[in-house]
């Protein structure tokens, strides 16, 4: 049996060893709403209560400005459960979450045109 290669969560045989669902207490829709473009940062207030370590990690990663895309890479959990993490970080208040500035118009000639020039740059 292989030892645990990224924390107790995870064995490097096995891969994750709770299932994403058990993370996030069954709940799969975030208390706040959040897109995967949203930024959340820490207030530098304590959360109240017990928090799971999946919650410590994503507070962590909230030190700058983060995206919730990059939160759950980096915590390797879908989105969906991602968001209901941070969710409950923003109803304690350890987080604020701010919407991606084209929030009102995702559709932006300047936007996709950046994403367009932003692509063709990859290729």
């Amino acid at each position: 049996m292989a030892a645990p290669q990224d924390g107790p969560w995870l064995d490097g045989a096995a891969g994750r060893l709770v299932r994403p669902y058990t993370v996030s207490n069954g709940r799969t829709r975030p208390s706040t709403l959040l897109d995967l473009l949203t930024l959340v940062m820490a207030t530098g207030a304590t959360p109240l209560g017990y928090l799971g370590p999946e919650h410590s990690q994503a507070l962590d990663l909230c030190a700058q400005p983060t995206s919730v895309a990059e939160i759950a890479g980096h915590l390797k959990l879908p989105a969906a459960v991602t968001k209901v993490i941070l969710s409950d970080l923003v109803d304690c208040g350890a987080v604020t979450a701010k919407p991606p500035m084209f929030h009102d118009n995702p559709t932006d000639r300047s936007l996709l045109e950046a994403v367009l020039d932003g692509l063709r740059r990859q290729l």
